[in-house]
C-alpha cells in the first residue's frame, strides 16, 4: 500500500524539540524523586542516576534518528519492528502504545490536570458519581473529575484534528508557557537562602545493583517520551536532519531541567525528607516561596500536563494512523481529512478510547501492568536498527553513534536488563502486561479477517455499480 500523501510537512526542528520537551515533562519529574530518594538515599547517587538515565535516553535518540532517516514514515517502533520483525511483532508494539502506552497516558495525564486544578476550583475535582452508565461488561462512572478529564481530551483531540497549523501553534505555546514557569521555580531555588543539602559521596553499602536497578525503572519512566518527533517524523521537513537535531537537542534540554530540578530539590529538602515525600515540587515550592509555592507549583504541573496530553494526541494517533494504511488496523483509521490534512479518524480513535479508560478508571491499571513494555519495545526497535542497516546498505544518509555498534547495543541491552529486573521485582503485574501484549495477537488476526470481509464488499459494490 502506497504512503498516504495527506500528510503535509509542515514541522520544523523547533516543533519537534517542543514535541520532544512536552512530551518527556509532566508530573513525573514532580514526584519520582521521593521514589529515587528512598531506594538510593544519596544526593550524589540520586543526581548520578538521573544524569546516567538521561545518557540512556540520549544514546536512545541518536539510534531513533537514524532510524527515522532509514524509514521516514510516521508511526515510531510500529514502523521500525514491522518493518525488521515483521506484522506481527509491529502490531504488538502498536497494539501496546494505543491500547496503554498512549491512550493510557493521555487519560493519566487528562485526570491528573482535574485533580491539581481542584486545588484552584474544588468542584473540578469532585469524585462523586452523577450517573453510572453499564454497557456490557462496563462500568462507566461520570463524576466532575472525569468529565472534566474528558472534556480536555476532546478539547485537545479537537485541536489537533482542524491542522497540524493550529496544533503545532497550541503545542508550542504551551511548551514556552511550562519551561517559564519552572525557571521561576529554579530562580527562586536559586535566590533563596534556604538550604539543607549535605552532597557527599555515596556509602558503598549504597551501590547495591538491584536498588540501582529499581531506582532507573522510575527514572527511565520519567524520561520516557524522548522520542517523540519520530512519530511525526513524515510530517517534518527533511527528516533526516532536524529528527536528529530534536531527540537530541530536545533530549539534552530535558537532561539539563531534570538535574536543575533535583539540585532544586536536595537544596531545599535533606534526603530523608525527599525520600518521605509523595510530591517533591510541592513540598520544596513551600518551603521556598510558604503559601504561594503551591500555586506556582500547580501552574506549572497544569501547563505540563496539558502539553503532554496534545503532544501524545500528535504522537500516538500517527501510530494508529501507519498500522492502519497497512492493513493491520481497521483502514478507515488511516484516513487522512481532505481539508485539514490531519490523521482526523486515527485521532478521534485514540481519543475515544482515552475517554473511556478515564470513564472506567482502568488507564491506572493498563499503565501498571504494562509500564515495562515501554522500555521492552524501545530496546527492540533500538535492536532493528541493526536488520535496517543492512537492507538499506545503499542509504545515503550514514549515521553512525559511537562506531555504529556500542551505542544501540549498550541502549539496548541496558533496557532489557531493565525490563528483566522490572519482572522480577513484580512478577504479577509483568504477567498482567503480558497477557495484554498477548492479546494483540488475536486482535491482529481478528483485523485481517475484517480487512478481508471489507475488502470483498467494496469489491462487490464496485463491480455492481
Amino acid at each position: 500500500m502506497k504512503d498516504n500523501p495527506g500528510l503535509p510537512r509542515k514541522l520544523g526542528p523547533g516543533d519537534g524539540i517542543g514535541l520532544v520537551i512536552s512530551n518527556v515533562i509532566g508530573v513525573g519529574i514532580f514526584t519520582t524523586p521521593g521514589i529515587v530518594a528512598g531506594l538510593v538515599p544519596n544526593p550524589v547517587a540520586i543526581l548520578a542516576l538521573w544524569l546516567a538515565g538521561g545518557v540512556l535516553a540520549l544514546v536512545g535518540a541518536i539510534a531513533y534518528a537514524e532510524l527515522a532517516a532509514l524509514v521516514p514514515r510516521a508511526g515510531g517502533e510500529y514502523i521500525y519492528i514491522s518493518r525488521a520483525y515483521g506484522p506481527v511483532v509491529g502490531f504488538l508494539a502498536g497494539w501496546t502504545s494505543f491500547v496503554a502506552g498512549f491512550s493510557g497516558a493521555i487519560a493519566a495525564s487528562a485526570v491528573g490536570f482535574a485533580i491539581y486544578l481542584e486545588r484552584f476550583i474544588s468542584v473540578l475535582g469532585d469524585t462523586k458519581p452523577i450517573a453510572t452508565l453499564q454497557i456490557a461488561m462496563l462500568s462507566l462512572e461520570l463524576s466532575p473529575r472525569r468529565l472534566l478529564a474528558v472534556a480536555i481530551v476532546f478539547l485537545i483531540s479537537a485541536i489537533h484534528v482542524r491542522g497540524i497549523k493550529l496544533g503545532k501553534l497550541v503545542q508550542n505555546w504551551l511548551v514556552v508557557l511550562g519551561l517559564l514557569a519552572i525557571g521561576v521555580l529554579l530562580v527562586a531555588g536559586l535566590l533563596s537562602g534556604e538550604s539543607n543539602s549535605h552532597i557527599s559521596s555515596p556509602d558503598r553499602d549504597q551501590f547495591t545493583l538491584s536498588a540501582w536497578l529499581l531506582a532507573l525503572i522510575p527514572i527511565m519512566f520519567t524520561y520516557s517520551g524522548w522520542n517523540a518527533a519520530v512519530y511525526l517524523s513524515e510530517e517534518m521537513k527533511e527528516p533526516a536532519k532536524n529528527v536528529l537535531i530534536a531527540l537530541t537537542f530536545g533530549t539534552f534540554v530535558v537532561i539539563v531541567i531534570y538535574l536543575m530540578l533535583n539540585l532544586f530539590y536536595l537544596k531545599t529538602l535533606s534526603v530523608a525528607v525527599l525520600a518521605e515525600t509523595l510530591n517533591a515540587g510541592d513540598a520544596t515550592a513551600e518551603v521556598l516561596l510558604g503559601s504561594n509555592g503551591a500555586a506556582v507549583i500547580t501552574i506549572t504541573i497544569l501547563l505540563a500536563l496539558m502539553s503532554s496530553v496534545s503532544a501524545m494526541v500528535m504522537a500516538g494517533s500517527r501510530t494508529v494512523c501507519a498500522m492502519a494504511r497497512d492493513g493491520v488496523f481497521p483502514r478507515g483509521a488511516g484516513k487522512v481529512h481532505l481539508g485539514y490534512k490531519t490523521p482526523c479518524v486515527a485521532i478521534t480513535t485514540q481519543g475515544v478510547w482515552s475517554c473511556i479508560l478515564i470513564l472506567s478508571g482502568t488507564f491506572e491499571d493498563l499503565l501498571l501492568y504494562t509500564g515495562f513494555a515501554i522500555t521492552l519495545f524501545s530496546a527492540v526497535a533500538v535492536l532493528s536498527l541493526f536488520v535496517l542497516r543492512r537492507r538499506c546498505a545503499n542509504t545515503t544518509y550514514m549515521n553512525r553513534p559511537f562506531g555504529g555498534l556500542i551505542g544501540p547495543a549498550s541502549f539496548s541491552l541496558c533496557g532489557l536488563i531493565l525490563v528483566v529486573n522490572a519482572i522480577w521485582a513484580n512478577p504479577h503485574a509483568a504477567a498482567s502486561g503480558l497477557l495484554i501484549i498477548a492479546i494483540g495477537l488475536p486482535a491482529y488476526f481478528g483485523c485481517q479477517v475484517w480487512q478481508k470481509i471489507t475488502d470483498r464488499n467494496l469489491n462487490f459494490w464496485g463491480r455492481a455499480q
